[in-house]
């Protein structure tokens, strides 16, 4: 099955109104720009899609990428690790004056939540957090003498993400750390949208250099040359 896409715009068509989106990338590592800026502007013309939830590993630098999400009032709320970046400004103001909530995770669970409901598996115990605000009204058990808090799946309606290679069929690599949290949204979400680097045919990349296989990826898209998020925040760029 063909799952290519021929623009940004049909590529970030179906996100509604309140959905859940997961966001790769680990700051600017692996940050799908193109297409969060392709939603942004889809926002800006149209009113939608409002009141979405974000799960990233952090809350957006500078006023590009999901920082420009929060600038545009089109995020409900955020669900992240690291918040308060030294770039966070767009976030801090919305947070402050409560047009945004947050709900913080431990980056080790965050990342396991995510890879959990990849792999079916409803709830896990972690040692993260026990003891904390973070783990108020939350399950928690023994096991070997030690305190462990019970942590839930992590799913999302869409999932956008950022590969270096891919295929026709939705195979992707990966570009050195820009793996980070890709992979484990992937198959984590309804629906997977993914943009490259390079696009090729359908057997065009080794087997065993496959890193998300393609029956995870429900659209995929060319894009040349991507942005780097920190370039655009060094430079000053307002998205």
């Amino acid at each position: 099955m063909d799952k290519t896409v021929s623009t940004l715009t049909e590529a970030i068509s179906e996100i509604p109104d309140n959905a859940q989106i997961m966001i790769g990338g680990f700051g600017g590592s692996g940050a799908p720009i193109e297409l969060i800026h392709t939603l942004i502007d889809r926002f800006r013309a149209t009113g939608s899609p409002k009141n979405v939830t974000v799960i990233n590993n952090n809350a957006g630098n500078g006023a590009i990428g999901i920082a420009a999400m929060i600038k545009a009032g089109m995020v409900g709320k955020m669900i992240c690790s690291f918040p308060r970046s030294s770039n966070a400004e767009a976030f801090n103001e919305k947070y402050l004056s409560g047009e945004i909530t947050l709900d913080l995770v431990p980056q080790g669970t965050l990342a396991e939540r995510i890879r959990a409901a990849g792999a079916g598996i409803p709830a896990f115990y972690t040692p993260s957090s026990f003891g904390t605000e973070l783990a108020e009204g939350k399950p928690t058990e023994e096991f070997d003498g030690k305190m462990y808090v019970r942590e839930r799946w992590l799913k999302a309606d869409f999932a956008l993400i950022k590969g270096q290679k891919g295929d026709t069929v939705g195979n992707l690599t990966y570009r050195l750390a820009g793996r980070n949290f890709n992979p484990l949204m992937a198959m984590a979400a309804n629906k997977t949208i993914a943009q490259v680097s390079e696009l090729g045919a359908a057997g065009s990349i080794d087997p065993e250099q496959v890193i998300t296989p393609g029956i995870f990826v429900d659209a995929v898209i060319e894009v040349v040359d991507p942005q780097q998020e920190e370039v655009l925040v060094r430079t000053g760029v307002v998205h």
